[in-house]
Formats: C-alpha cells, sequence, structure tokens
C-alpha cells in the first residue's frame, strides 16, 4: 500500500483570470507565492498559499469549456475551508459582493457551513473549526 503524506494542491483553470486573482486573494485571503505567464500555452499559473502552505494552483487558458455543475457531475464535488468564525465568514462574503447560502448544521457533525460559488461558479463550501 501507498502512504500519502498530504494533499499537495488543487488545481483550478479559469475563465477570468485577473477576476479569480482577486477573487482567491482579496476576498479569501491567499497569498501568491509565485506567478508565471506561459507564453507558449498563452496561460497563467498563479501559485497560492494558505497560512503559508502551498494550496492552489490557478491557471488561465484561452476559451475554457464551461464547469458543469448544477445537476452534479462526476469529479471535484467542492473546496471546503475551515474558518473559526462562520457568522464572519459568510457576513464578509457578502459584503464584497458575492451570494452565500444561508448557514447549515451538518446532521453529523452538528457544525456549521455554508456554500458559495468562485467566480467560474466552483462550490466553495466553509466550515466551522
Amino acid at each position: 500500500m501507498i502512504r500519502l503524506n498530504k494533499i499537495h494542491h488543487i488545481a483550478i483553470i479559469c475563465s477570468d483570470y485577473e477576476k479569480s486573482k482577486h477573487f482567491y486573494t482579496s476576498i479569501l485571503g491567499l497569498t501568491i507565492t509565485q506567478e508565471i505567464y506561459r507564453e507558449e500555452r498563452q496561460s497563467y499559473k498563479l501559485d497560492l498559499a494558505l497560512n503559508g502552505n502551498y494550496i492552489i494552483e490557478l491557471f488561465s487558458f484561452p476559451n475554457p469549456p464551461k464547469r458543469v455543475s448544477r445537476p452534479e457531475a462526476a469529479g471535484l464535488r467542492h473546496l471546503a475551508f475551515e474558518v473559526d468564525d462562520i457568522q464572519e465568514t459568510r457576513k464578509h462574503i457578502i459584503e464584497q459582493g458575492y451570494t452565500a447560502e444561508e448557514i447549515r448544521i451538518d446532521e453529523f457533525t452538528k457544525k456549521k457551513f455554508f456554500f458559495m460559488a468562485d467566480p467560474d461558479d466552483t462550490p466553495i463550501e466553509f466550515y466551522e473549526k
């Protein structure tokens, strides 16, 4: 059996690079560790970190197909971030002009959570610590 240590990173392809870059850095607060423009692919690659840990590669490509999300399709379902204060997190998201679902209670863990979508409609979950 193989032994996995951790998730190294998650790769996301966006349709509007500047809009997604703003969302992940200014709204969610991830920090840029490296930004590269790859001329031969007409593509940006943006490496993002959370609390100093590299977690997301954000890519741009010319004319990527839209994500199928509703009804749910096979593949990555959503990204989930743990937060200390679910109420304040939701308030911040709404104050930034984004739509957020109502806070719900996980029936198994009894923890609070809610969903929103990134600029490409990728579901983002915020889950109470």
